[in-house]
């Protein structure tokens, strides 16, 4: 290394240590209040638990990078999940583009049902799992946010980059749609399929 590099590269690691704002215990413990709804959230909308693990470390890591002064523990929770929105928004996109084609199977499941004597609560959840895998990303994140994580209506939208007025019709298009996925999957009374 040439010595008039040397000033450039104290300039950057100044830079990356001004860059992590939040000290290591206040990390830790809102890592604690946050991984676990978070991956939860990441399983969800990719369907894929060691593809949620990857994208739960890049969001806090993303997180701890960001410069930006938090108004408050839901103003950084938020930020959080937004990150990870964008992260699986950019996961499906290369999906699309065909950068990869590791997608979650919603079929794997039901075959798992039929293979063994399951019951009937299991059964419900794998119908739940098909029906979301149906939706559209946007759609599954407004419905996990919303009933699975709790957030509310101008969380959801800080989180997702939308309006929060059209958080209520998004909402409610996302339910009506989930049901009729989910009719669609129930048997009939006979026995046989559903139309």
């Amino acid at each position: 290394m040439i010595f008039s590099h040397a000033q450039p590269l104290d300039a950057v690691v100044e830079d990356v240590e001004l860059t992590f704002e939040m000290d290591e215990d206040a990390f830790r413990a809102f890592y604690e209040r946050t991984s676990r709804p978070l991956w939860n959230y990441l399983a969800r909308m990719t369907g894929e638990s060691h593809v949620a693990d990857d994208l739960l470390q890049e969001s806090y890591y993303r997180l701890l990078r960001t410069r930006v002064g938090w108004e408050s523990e839901s103003h950084r929770r938020a930020y959080l999940f937004r990150i990870a929105t964008n992260l699986v928004r950019d996961r499906h996109r290369r999906a699309r583009l065909g950068v990869f084609v590791s997608l979650p199977d919603p079929d794997r499941d039901l075959r798992a049902a039929a293979a063994g004597d399951l019951a009937e609560s299991t059964l419900q959840r794998t119908d739940l799992r098909r029906a979301m895998s149906q939706l559209r990303p946007r759609e599954r994140a407004l419905l996990w946010l919303a009933y699975a994580q709790g957030h509310a209506h101008t969380e959801i939208a800080e989180v997702l980059g939308v309006k929060t007025a059209s958080v209520k019709l998004l909402l409610f298009r996302a339910r009506r749609k989930l049901a009729g996925l989910l009719q669609r999957t129930r048997p009939a009374p006979n026995g046989g399929p559903s139309l």
